[in-house]
């Protein structure tokens, strides 16, 4: 999960940003379409069901793993999950919804660039973040 964010991240928003307004904005919009139906939206789903079990069993468990998986999970689930649904989701349906040659599309496509990377970057920070303390668990499992 945290990979593929991070290719958006890295270079993939940067790119289409680069292209003239309709291409990047149409560009996009399929990339959003397709993300359906694909295996990385069952292993971004599949990874919050995960994190919800680890977090609950770190507080049902307790031990010494028990603060990492409370950690990992609730980081996943606020800063993965929670910014996706309500953040980059959101903006990508309402760009889903606009025509790319509009005006009106092209002056939100200023605002969707930031605003979705500044999310994104949250997301991958977190998804790496969340991996480490799930990582860290399994030393004291």
């Amino acid at each position: 999960v945290a990979g593929a964010f991070l290719t958006f991240s890295d270079f993939t928003m940067r790119s289409l940003a680069a292209a003239n307004s309709e291409t990047g904005i149409e560009a996009m919009q399929w990339i959003n379409r397709k993300v359906y139906g694909s295996s990385f939206l069952a292993l971004l789903l599949g990874m919050a069901v995960v994190s919800a079990i680890l977090l609950a069993a770190g507080l049902i468990k307790g031990g010494a793993s028990a603060p990492w998986l409370v950690v990992g999970g609730a980081i996943y689930l606020t800063g993965v999950f929670g910014v996706t649904a309500i953040g980059n989701v959101l903006m990508n349906k309402r760009l889903d919804a606009m025509a790319p040659g509009d005006t009106e599309t092209v002056a939100y496509w200023a605002v969707y660039l930031r605003k979705w990377t500044r999310l994104n970057h949250v997301r991958t920070v977190s998804s790496i973040v969340a991996a480490g303390a799930f990582l860290v668990a399994t030393g004291y499992l």
